[in-house]
């Protein structure tokens, strides 16, 4: 059984582009267009790790990393932020929350895997 990456993003190129990548690796990908379709889908697969951006309609990428970390079922699943934010302060609270990664785009896809192969835990 592929290990499952739930893909937050609310571009589609973006998440076609990850999904490619991960699927390409051998990792069962999940899409979610905002954090608050990733909590519905939360709830109907059981997810390894998740890859979310910051900047997202409806629901943001801090707050979607606040409710999985608040969730007793995915508090200890790791989560990289893939965003174009770059500010030291929105990191900073990233990290407290609970992100173990952070990434700038455009992201490679060799740094990507490295850091999903190194933060998997199912």
């Amino acid at each position: 059984m592929a290990k499952k990456v739930m893909v937050v993003d609310d571009s589609n190129a973006i998440r076609q582009s990850l999904v490619f990548t991960l699927k390409s690796a051998g990792y069962d990908a999940i899409e979610a267009s905002n954090g608050a379709v990733a909590l519905d889908l939360m709830k109907k697969h059981s997810v390894g790790l998740f890859i979310s951006d910051v900047n997202m309609p409806e629901m943001d990428g801090l707050t979607l990393l606040k409710k999985i970390k608040e969730d007793s079922s995915y508090k200890h699943t790791p989560v990289i932020m893939l965003t174009t934010e770059s500010s030291g302060d929105i990191i900073e609270s990233a990290k407290k929350i609970g992100a173990k990664a952070w990434m700038i785009k455009p992201f490679q896809p060799d740094q990507l895997l490295d850091a999903v192969k190194k933060l998997f835990v199912n």
